[in-house]
């Protein structure tokens, strides 16, 4: 299942979605992580030191093997080119599941040892002096979209993405690609602000979104939050040693992580599982062509000079039970 972790900037995501994926490892869960923010600071909440996360090789700087292997023997995709971010899946496309062996995994994942427990870490790449002036950073998370378009993940399979922070997301489709999006807030004004955001843009696509109270020291916090989200409100995480610890440079033990945030990932897995029962995967297809044929006419069809709703295969819908493509 796919998961998207969202917040305001300095709210607490990347280290409540790094909890999430330790939790997810140590079950024995299969568990790719994904650093899809413009601050890339998922690896060094998983365990990595600074210069090993500066070193994770950047999605981005692979689209055109990603675009290749993806496409497979697709007629619909005449070339790597012409495929976009939101070019959907069709007939002889390569679907990827989260506990294979692939080309991508190879050239962009970094396998994570978490306490002895096994999982992948894949980043977008920072957004570089270089890309100031002549690139936005949708044009790194495309490489991010691609692949959730083309995952046939399944119920014990996790796909977990920290999103850049605040409702940047919705500047492309990939706010549409998800389970169910987790939304981390503060108890103030500020940290409810990006919610209030969040819902309004994702009332017309059946978007489950979910508040974490998160920095949360009492009941008046909790009665702040239920009173600005409702029923939105999950559950919450207060002050954590372990984390601390963790944020100091320590390496401490994820059993020792304190039992009310063990309690509240426990909460946030049973949420994920439910949603992914719920999952219509022909709504699910046809999002993913709602957004194709936006970003077609509004600006890829005059950069590629091909009319890219040809790319639509009709007959096709992402099933769970695609299973991994791999045409000769």
């Amino acid at each position: 299942m796919k998961i998207a972790f969202v917040g305001k900037g300095g709210s607490g995501k990347t280290t409540i979605s790094s909890l999430f994926v330790r939790h997810l490892a140590a079950q024995g869960r299969p568990v790719l992580a994904v650093d899809a923010d413009i601050n890339q600071h998922l690896g060094t909440a998983l365990g990595l030191e600074e210069d090993e996360a500066a070193a994770l090789p950047a999605m981005g700087a692979h689209l055109t093997l990603i675009k290749d292997y993806l496409r497979g023997t697709n007629p619909r995709i005449g070339s790597a080119e012409t495929m976009i971010k939101t070019t959907p899946p069709g007939e002889g496309s390569r679907l990827i599941r989260v506990d294979e062996d692939n080309p991508v995994y190879e050239a962009c994942a970094r396998p994570l040892d978490l306490d002895g427990h096994p999982a992948r870490l894949m980043v977008t790449g920072p957004f570089t002096e270089a890309d100031l002036g002549v690139a936005c950073y949708h044009s790194k998370t495309g490489a991010v979209e691609m692949c959730l378009n083309h995952m046939a993940d399944g119920r014990d399979e996790y796909a977990v993405v920290d999103m850049t922070a605040g409702s940047d997301s919705f500047a492309s489709g990939m706010f549409t690609r998800f389970d169910v999006t987790f939304l981390v807030a503060e108890p103030t004004r500020k940290g409810v602000a990006v919610y209030r955001q969040y819902r309004e843009y994702a009332r017309d696509y059946d978007i489950a979104l979910h508040v974490v109270g998160n920095k949360v020291e009492g009941e008046d916090d909790i009665a702040f939050l239920r009173e600005a989200v409702g029923d939105d409100l999950l559950t919450v995480v207060g002050r954590s040693e372990w984390v601390r610890g963790t944020e100091k440079g320590q390496r401490p033990s994820f059993e020792l992580l304190e039992e009310p945030v063990r309690h509240a990932l426990h909460s946030l897995q049973r949420t994920a599982v439910a949603a992914y029962g719920r999952r219509n995967w022909a709504r699910y297809q046809q999002q993913m062509v709602h957004f194709h044929l936006r970003n077609a006419e509004s600006w890829a069809n005059a950069r590629t000079g091909v009319d890219l709703a040809t790319q639509i295969d009709p007959g096709f819908v992402l099933r769970e039970s695609s299973g991994s493509r791999q045409p000769a």
